[in-house]
């Protein structure tokens, strides 16, 4: 799958190497995935189970081009986020301390994005980047293995607890502990880095930049609905950063065409955002 590129970069590659863009992987379709009367997968089959009978989350992910008009979600469903904004399906602004919505504002225009710069990305971006991740769930962990910047996440499901903040040394997406309810993940991490050492590329939540501190503690609540479709409810409850917790929604389709992920390294003084203006706003 390949990573969407601005219109220079993309003309850059295609006139350097247009063998690259038709280079495809074999599709190998998986066995097990439903198919209706057509023949297609029938994407609304009901959710596999694991042999121990929970609803099994593993597959390729991507997320939903699906959008929403802000105030807009469901009955009983919070609002949908997207990578940019997330609180894109908010009537009102998110509930930023003082400190944290000035800070949003000196971030406009994204250019020391973590991600734009190479480094990992926030825990509102991550579920919703338009790269696809894999969920490998085990006995005793599931893994989420991202082809954006080859990132990898553990949810230990081992039974073990939620370290107290400051006790692990801070992760850049914290430490993840899940447990199961009926046929709901349900994982809580902490201990992230936040914005610390006053790195700009430290602390954000999503592509606009809403920040978060050491304080953070996410919950997420990982259900599939069925086979095609997961939803993701994140609670942010960072008391340094904002006023109350908040909870959004994020949404992703399985993959289910027999498509692989592909290597993607992203490189540490890339100099992608110098040629295209960062310079000129120094």
């Amino acid at each position: 799958m390949k990573r969407p590129c601005t219109a220079l970069v993309l003309a850059a590659i295609v006139t350097a190497s247009p063998a690259l863009m038709s280079a495809q992987w074999e599709l190998r379709p998986r066995p097990g995935v439903p198919k209706g009367a057509d023949g297609k997968p029938n994407l609304t089959a009901p959710a596999p189970r694991t042999a121990d009978g929970k609803a099994d989350l593993s597959g390729i992910w991507m997320r939903t081009t699906r959008t929403e008009k802000p105030g807009s979600a469901p009955a009983g469903q919070p609002p949908l986020a997207t990578m940019a904004n997330i609180g894109a399906g908010f009537k009102d602004e998110l509930p930023y301390q003082p400190w944290a919505a000035e800070l949003v504002k000196k971030r406009t225009g994204g250019y020391d994005n973590p991600d734009a710069l190479c480094l990992p990305q926030g825990p509102g971006q991550f579920h919703n980047d338009p790269q696809p991740r894999e969920i490998v769930q085990l006995p005793q962990k599931t893994l989420i293995v991202h082809e954006s910047n080859y990132m990898l996440r553990t949810i230990y499901t081992d039974g073990r607890r939620l370290p107290k903040l400051g006790e692990p040394q801070p992760y850049w997406h914290g430490y993840s502990v899940g447990r199961w309810e009926g046929d709901t993940l349900v994982v809580e991490t902490n201990n992230f880095r936040g914005v610390q050492g006053g790195n700009p590329g430290d602390g954000w939540l999503d592509s606009r930049g809403s920040p978060f501190t050491e304080a953070l503690q996410m919950t997420e609540r990982f259900r599939r609905v069925n086979f095609g479709n997961l939803h993701i409810d994140v609670t942010i409850n960072d008391p340094k950063a904002y006023s109350r917790p908040f909870t959004v929604r994020m949404e992703q389709v399985i993959v289910a065409d027999g498509s692989e992920m592909i290597e993607f390294v992203c490189h540490e003084n890339q100099m992608f955002l110098k040629m295209t203006g960062r310079e000129a706003l120094k």
